[in-house]
Formats: C-alpha cells, sequence, structure tokens
C-alpha cells in the first residue's frame, strides 16, 4: 500500500553548484541474465493472495492522471473525457512488468480521486506502488489530450497527430526530494533493485527534484544499473537552468536520447557526437525517429538497428515503450541487437492501439522476431491486425489444417491485439510515420 505523507514538503532550492556532477565510481556492470519471461495466464477464478515477486526494476519520476477525448478535433469541439493514467516512469514500469521484468514506481500523488486511480491501475498491471506517497495538500497533476482529426477546422492538428496540454504545477510529485532515500519502503526498493530508471523530466519539475536525482546518480551500487532517458520537455525548462542536464546524464550507466531530443537541448543529434558529449555510461543509445536506433559503447562498438514498418493507430508512448523493451532486454543479458529489436517491437506495438500500454505478442513470436535475417527484420510490417514477416511460420488454414497439426502459437484475441504469424507479402506503401506527437517533441507521455 502506499504511505500517507504527514506534510508536503515545501520547494527548496538545491545546495552547491548547479552544474557540479555527481561523484562517480567505477562504472558499474550491466546486471547478469535473468531467466527469460514466461506468459503467465489469467486466473479464471479468484486467485489466494500471494507475496509480490521482489522488483528487480525501480522507475523513479512523475505521473499524472489523463483526460482522453471522445472524438478527433480540436479541444473546444470535444464534449467529454475519458479518465486514464500516463507519465513517463510509470509507463516504462508498467511495462517492464509486462515484459517479465518486476518492477516498482516511486512517486507522490495527491490525496485525491486522480491519485486514487494512479494507484489503481497501476496495481492492477502488477506495478510495486508500496513507496509511493500519498500528499494531503498537493494535488495530483493532470494532462489533457488532444487528438487530430479530419475536421476541417484551422485548429484542427489532422490526422495520426496529437498535443498534450499539461497542468502539473504545484502538484505532489513536484515535491519529490532527496528525503525519499529516508522512507524504509523506498531505501529498500532501491536497495533491492538491479535497475533504476530515472528521466529529464524529474529535474526539471523543482530544486527537491533536481537534488533528488542528484542523490540518487551519486549512490552507486554494485550490480545496479542506472538508465536515463532525456525525455525532453521544452516548456518544463522555459524557467529553469539547463545547465543542470548534462552532468546528470553523464553520470548514468545507460542514456537513452532521442536525436530530435538531443538536437534540441544539445545542438546535436549525431549519435557519436553525443557520445563524445557525455563520454561515462557504459552505452549511449540514439533513437532516430522512425527510421534507425544506434547503440554506441564507451570503447565506440557500434550497433545500429533500423524501425519496424508500423501503420500507426497513436502515436504517444511510443518512446517508453522502446525503453522498456530496451531495458528488460538488458536485464535478461540478450546481446545489443536483441536489445535494440525488442525495444523497436515493443514500441510497435505501442503505436498501434490507443493508450501508452500495448500488449507484446506471444514469446514464440517476439524470439522469432529478435532472432531474423535482417532482410527478414526489414520486410516486417507491424499494425492493429498483426504482425506480417518472413521470419514468422504460417498459420494453418482451414483447407490445410488437420488434427495432427500442432496448435497455433497463441490463442484468438480481439483484433487490437491479435499478432497474426503469416508470411505472405503485403502491399508496399504506409511506411513508418514520425511517431512522436506534433507538438510535443519527445516520444512517449509526459
Amino acid at each position: 500500500m502506499p504511505r500517507q505523507d504527514a506534510a508536503a514538503s515545501e520547494a527548496t532550492p538545491s545546495p552547491g553548484d548547479p552544474t557540479a556532477a555527481p561523484p562517480r565510481t567505477p562504472a558499474t556492470q550491466e546486471p547478469s541474465p535473468t531467466p527469460p519471461r514466461t506468459q503467465t495466464p489469467t486466473p479464471t477464478t479468484p486467485a489466494t493472495p500471494t507475496t509480490p515477486p521482489t522488483p528487480l526494476a525501480v522507475c523513479v519520476g512523475e505521473s499524472m492522471a489523463v483526460l482522453l477525448p471522445d472524438r478527433a478535433g480540436p479541444l473546444e469541439s470535444v464534449e467529454n473525457f475519458r479518465l486514464a493514467v500516463g507519465g513517463a516512469e510509470s509507463n516504462v514500469a508498467g511495462a517492464l512488468t509486462a515484459l517479465g521484468v518486476p518492477s516498482a514506481w516511486i512517486s507522490r500523488v495527491g490525496d485525491d480521486g486522480f491519485g486514487r486511480r494512479l494507484l489503481g491501475e497501476l496495481t492492477a498491471r502488477g506495478v510495486d506502488v508500496s513507496a509511493v506517497a500519498v500528499d494531503p495538500h498537493r494535488p495530483t497533476g493532470v494532462y489533457l489530450k488532444e487528438v487530430g482529426g479530419t475536421t476541417g477546422d484551422r485548429h484542427d492538428l489532422g490526422p495520426g497527430r496529437s498535443r498534450l496540454h499539461y497542468h502539473r504545477r504545484g502538484s505532489a510529485a513536484a515535491a519529490l526530494s532527496p528525503e525519499l532515500l529516508d522512507d524504509p519502503t523506498a531505501a529498500r526498493l532501491l536497495t533491492g533493485a538491479r535497475l533504476l530508471h530515472l528521466s529529464g523530466i524529474t529535474a526539471a519539475l523543482s530544486d527537491d527534484c533536481l537534488a533528488l536525482l542528484r542523490a540518487l546518480l551519486a549512490e552507486r551500487r554494485p550490480g545496479r544499473l542506472v538508465s536515463f532517458d532525456l525525455n525532453w520537455r521544452p516548456a518544463l525548462w522555459r524557467d529553469r537552468d539547463l545547465s543542470v542536464l548534462p552532468p546528470l546524464l553523464d553520470a548514468a550507466d545507460l542514456l537513452l536520447l532521442g536525436a530530435d531530443e538531443a538536437e534540441a537541448a544539445f545542438g546535436t543529434g549525431d549519435p557519436h557526437a553525443l557520445r563524445r558529449l557525455f563520454p561515462s555510461p557504459a552505452t549511449v543509445v540514439v533513437k532516430d525517429e522512425a527510421r534507425l536506433v544506434t547503440a554506441i559503447g564507451r570503447d565506440g562498438t557500434t550497433v545500429a538497428e533500423p524501425a519496424l514498418t508500423v501503420e500507426v493507430v497513436e502515436a504517444t508512448g511510443a518512446g517508453d515503450a522502446f525503453a522498456a523493451g530496451y531495458l528488460a532486454g538488458t536485464v535478461r543479458g540478450l546481446d545489443q541487437r536483441r536489445r535494440l529489436r525488442l525495444g523497436h517491437l515493443s514500441a510497435a506495438c505501442a503505436l498501434t492501439t490507443h493508450g501508452d500500454q500495448a500488449e507484446l505478442p506471444p514469446d514464440p513470436v517476439v524470439d522469432a522476431l529478435l532472432d531474423a535475417s535482417p532482410e527478414a527484420w526489414a520486410a516486417t510490417r507491424v499494425s492493429a491486425d498483426g504482425i506480417v514477416s518472413p521470419a514468422l511460420p504460417a498459420a494453418p488454414t482451414s483447407t490445410d489444417a488437420s488434427p495432427t497439426d500442432p496448435p497455433p502459437l497463441s490463442p484468438p484475441r480481439s483484433p487490437a491485439t491479435d499478432y497474426a504469424h503469416r508470411s505472405s507479402p503485403v502491399a508496399p506503401g504506409g511506411g513508418a510515420p514520425d511517431p512522436r506527437p506534433a507538438a510535443t517533441p519527445a516520444l512517449g507521455a509526459p
């Protein structure tokens, strides 16, 4: 259960030089492999409560309630909104859990309905929220999603595009501070984690949040990998000192950057230039929109993997899904190419559904795609109707199936999550649209 906070923390400037990097110890080794994830069937009857697995990953940062419109078009034309939840770090925690990496999310929420909705949904996804503080004085942040359509209105963003409108100033999450490290529940989770995931969003929320990131990055632990996603949000940095960011990024073991985000924040999106700009992380991963992701080791070893071709349904959440896929591959001990592919596949599935969370295909399909030849990978197409790839076996049809045929790789599911196992070619076209909202420069949720 989340803990009830006695009082809200007031934001105070963090001490010392704002550009000073936290002290480093020798680079943390990446975690050793964990057993391959398995599919756990959903029980048909209420199960006896069991102790949840100890989280291997801990994600720290803000999440908010989301109001989703009931129709496409400018906000002034929307009659009703549907309540959901979203946030970069909680999205990654949920996706990691779905990928078989038990995860926890640590943050603060208001003592309100939005906060309870956040905690309820993340708990339902299997995320440990025991160290989330409930703030009696500050509210849970909220944002609204605007979805483009074909209304013809001059304010319509257009098909496949979206914009996020934030109401987060003074939120409970903005009161995160180094005091978190004194909380016994949070300390237990952080001590046991093999992966700690952070993002640049937290650094921009308040001086206290910035101080927390510095403290977490300074506290190096053997066997724990620290990943940091830039998650560039220019609106958050409008009144903040951007010079505090580079030392934070350079203090991580694994750095995730969008090429366009890095171009806006640091003046370059070139992977090798960014590798030189951030020399300390063991690996720098640069996502070049929908085209290519490049991972460069400290010794200059470079692995690049092209993105899959996707028929995009909803753009938001792809960056968080990529991060979760890549991090899950890292924790599972996959080689660099398979880590990149699992990130691409996770992002592709997120692009083919509404909302920030998506279901991956069954393990045999994932494994076949991770092992596919470069030609088969390049020919793979992902849509809401399924995955079409020469790397996948052809599904039996009503004319060639027999009682002795093996069962299909997965039971039939709804069209939104049915990943077809077809090897026949598809019609050309469609391409891979830019998976980012038009007016928000970063992949993923806020």
